[in-house]
């Protein structure tokens, strides 16, 4: 019987602005070693990797003495090739994937689909403009630069929420819940799970 190849990504990407380093393995069990220099996304891409059950190592380096936003917008698009280098052509998994996650007061919906189309729907009204020395508005940029990469179809609903970062926390553990999901293997598909036959 042949070994099945793990399915992990890993991906460098070196700019002007960011020198990033990124592995993930989806078969994993959630370990993780994360260092960003963006504390708060160190925090909530633990989650991220806890809750979906990923192996997630990250390095990364930003001009973060200008502001945060490229360090952030590139974990996003690092992140979304080393996912869709570890699915390789998305054979046999799930592809659709969904998670409702309560945070206290905050209750969070993401639905997704590895359709090799991307699209973000972020129907997300923040309270507030800052966690902490964070810019809410990145978990934006960052979920673009992710579908963008990923080939991902990702709808973001906050049902109701009324503290921050419950919010966004809520987010990045529905995310992982439903990305999780969608990448599990299906036994009954012989390839991608399409009419089409590819995606």
């Amino acid at each position: 019987m042949a070994k099945t190849r793990p399915r992990q990504g890993e991906i460098q990407r070196k700019t002007k602005e960011t020198d990033i380093k990124l592995t993930i393995l989806l078969d994993g069990t959630g370990n993780n070693t994360i260092e960003t220099g963006v504390p708060f996304m160190d925090h909530m891409l633990t989650l991220f990797a806890v809750h979906g059950f990923f192996n997630l190592t990250i390095k990364a380096f930003g001009d973060t003495e200008v502001d945060d936003h490229h360090t952030v917008e590139d974990l996003g698009i690092c992140l979304g090739q080393a996912i869709k280098t570890a699915l390789g052509e998305f054979h046999a998994i799930r592809r659709y994937g969904f998670s409702s996650v309560p945070m206290d007061e905050t209750l969070v919906r993401v639905t997704l689909d590895f359709s090799n189309r991307p699209f973000l729907h972020y129907g997300v009204n923040l309270p507030d403009q800052k966690v902490g020395d964070f810019d809410t508005a990145l978990t934006r940029e960052f979920l673009r630069a992710l579908v963008l990469h990923a080939g991902l179809t990702l709808h973001v609903e906050m049902m109701h929420g009324d503290n921050t970062h419950h919010i966004l926390e809520a987010i990045f553990k529905a995310l992982a819940k439903a990305l999780d999901q969608a990448t599990t293997i299906e036994p009954r598909a012989k390839g991608p799970l399409s009419s089409k036959g590819s995606l």
